[in-house]
């Protein structure tokens, strides 16, 4: 579990954190917050360099595209989904965790 302030995150500005020894992509969207895995699915490339587009993540090396809300892959080249983590808001505080069962 790690913790990050809300004033931290721009909108549709994507960073990455670490989350139990993985690096994770947390992005805000208008009061929402999501967060996925760091990592493309198709290529070792780095989500949080990434462009974001409605609530799609388009990664930077090969342009595909994944849904931040569950992760699904939503062009190719990728077909794998990411794997999410679980985002908690209170004030200004935002915690991502590990999602249970994976």
């Amino acid at each position: 579990m790690t913790t990050i302030t809300l004033d931290s995150l721009t909108d549709s500005k994507p960073i990455a954190i670490e989350v139990a020894g993985k690096r994770v992509c947390v992005a805000k969207i208008g009061d929402e917050v999501f967060a996925v895995a760091n990592t493309c699915s198709h290529a070792e490339a780095d989500l949080s360099d990434g462009d974001i587009n409605g609530f799609a993540i388009e990664c930077w090396l090969h342009g595909a595209e994944f849904d931040l809300r569950d992760g699904r892959a939503i062009s190719l080249p990728a077909t794998m989904p990411l794997e999410t983590y679980t985002v908690t808001t209170s004030g200004n505080n935002v915690t991502i965790s590990e999602k249970k069962g994976k």
